[in-house]
């Protein structure tokens, strides 16, 4: 920790314009926590992360160019110290739902403006408002909800939407079949000119690649592609992917993502089977969810699963609180048929290697929750943003402003920063993808991709000068 001991660490911060955020406190350095500051704090926003555990704070405090301060987030007195009087923002992601209610009501009597509380018990979430808590997000229900969406469409592993949902981001792992392979993106487009998409960014073995005209596309990237929605499934004929009948979801483990996604598949119409190895959880399982088939069992165990006969319509979902056991029961599912496996993960630096290894996607309802946060962060003109589990770009929806510098000049003619790629723009009831004669008009919404270190100045070519 630094500064002086008791004293408020915003006090000799010069003030923000009114209605900016520029002062954070965060309470909680788990996986949202951390992921938050380390995010924050790289775009030069001034964080303090509060967390009780001394051990795991000064392991952050080495790494992250943020102040880590020890304590009980709850606490007057610590959230005192950590400057909530002057703080903009407080961002409540610890373990304990009371706790994060308790944090954000103090923070907002000793002064801090706006509050944001991960809460997942839904018992809980009535009358927050009036204990000083602002927005309240639920990353588990959120993940449920992508995880159904993506079996509606079978190799999918993003379908984010923007300009309410009228261009949607398609992403999945580009098959050797794909007309992507091989060719610059320039070659591809002219051959594909009857339909408007952007190839926004591709990973590769962990690493971000900003598309370019030049970028050249290879078998077991993991692309990203901006397109109209009526044309998603153009998408997936380029990106080669099956689009098969789903018949079946297997299910692995009993934690609340788990019950969530199982819930909404059969109310989806989706055939369920549920795998865990606890007796009184199936038991639980059974009453709650009568139309589900559920086993108790080893779900990395292969004579278990090679009991369910998998095949290619069978998707298999792995969530349980074991990363290690999401990996291998998907590896053991894969090698058995299942036409697509996804696995939940808790640790950041575990996803880039999961496609290796033949995963086919990865979800983290951790990440989910740092992307509605940094949606509340960046409000105003900012109507969108979506983050990505296996990269730090992000995307990010924003509205052009009156005199900005890049109202009523061409894409082409930008000052657009390499790692930026214009994606999409939505214009009063009319979204088109654009090329680079499109002319950006004041008040429209234009949907970016970038790196953070691009994405501050980035925003500024769409805001009026200062």
């Amino acid at each position: 920790m630094t500064g002086d001991r008791g004293r408020d660490v915003f006090a000799d911060i010069v003030p923000g314009r009114a209605g900016e955020i520029v002062r954070i406190l965060i309470v909680g350095a788990g996986a949202v926590g951390s992921y938050l500051a380390e995010r924050l704090s790289t775009e030069g926003l001034e964080v303090v992360l509060i967390e009780n555990d001394e051990g795991v704070a000064s392991g952050l405090q080495e790494r992250l160019d943020a102040m880590v301060l020890v304590g009980n987030g709850s606490s007057a007195a610590v959230l005192a110290k950590a400057g909530a009087a002057r703080a903009d923002l407080l961002i409540a992601v610890s373990n304990s739902d009371g706790a994060n209610i308790i944090a954000c009501h103090t923070a907002r009597q000793l002064g801090t403006r706006r509050t944001v509380a991960r809460i997942e018990d839904p018992g809980l979430r009535e009358g927050v408002d009036a204990l000083g808590v602002d927005v309240v997000i639920d990353p588990g229900a959120t993940a449920a909800t992508e995880l159904v969406s993506l079996v509606h469409r079978s190799g999918v592993s993003e379908l984010i939407g923007f300009a309410e949902g009228r261009l949607m981001l398609v992403g999945g792992t580009v098959k050797t079949s794909s007309g992507l392979v091989g060719r610059p993106v320039s070659q591809v487009r002219l051959r594909e000119a009857h339909w408007g998409w952007v190839l926004a960014a591709v990973v590769r073995h962990g690493l971000t690649i900003i598309a370019h005209e030049d970028t050249v596309v290879e078998a077991g990237d993991h692309a990203l592609i901006m397109v109209a929605e009526p044309d998603v499934e153009k998408v997936l004929d380029l990106l080669g992917l099956r689009t098969g009948r789903i018949r079946r979801v297997a299910v692995f483990g009993s934690t609340r993502l788990a019950e969530l996604t199982a819930g909404g598949l059969l109310e989806a119409g989706f055939q369920i089977v549920i795998v865990d190895e606890d007796a009184q959880r199936c038991i639980a399982l059974s009453g709650r969810y009568p139309k589900a088939v559920v086993i108790r069992g080893d779900p990395t165990d292969p004579e278990i699963l090679r009991d369910l006969d998998l095949s290619d319509e069978d998707v298999v979902f792995a969530l349980t609180g074991w990363d290690e056991v999401n990996v291998l029961s998907c590896l053991v599912a894969k090698s058995l048929g299942a036409a697509r496996v996804i696995a939940r993960f808790n640790r950041l630096s575990l996803v880039n290697l999961l496609t290796d290894v033949g995963i086919d996607g990865a979800i983290s309802s951790r990440l989910l929750a740092a992307s509605a946060i940094l949606r509340f962060v960046r409000q105003g003109r900012i109507h969108q943003v979506a983050t990505f589990s296996d990269s730090d770009a992000e995307a990010i929806e924003i509205e052009v402003e009156q005199e900005s510098d890049a109202a009523d000049r061409r894409v082409i003619d930008l000052d657009l920063p390499r790692n930026v790629v214009i994606g999409g723009i939505s214009r009063r009831n009319a979204t088109f993808i654009p090329d680079g004669s499109t002319v950006i008009r004041a008040g429209d919404n234009v949907i970016f991709f970038a790196l953070p270190a691009q994405i501050e100045e980035t925003s500024a070519l769409f805001a009026r000068p200062t």
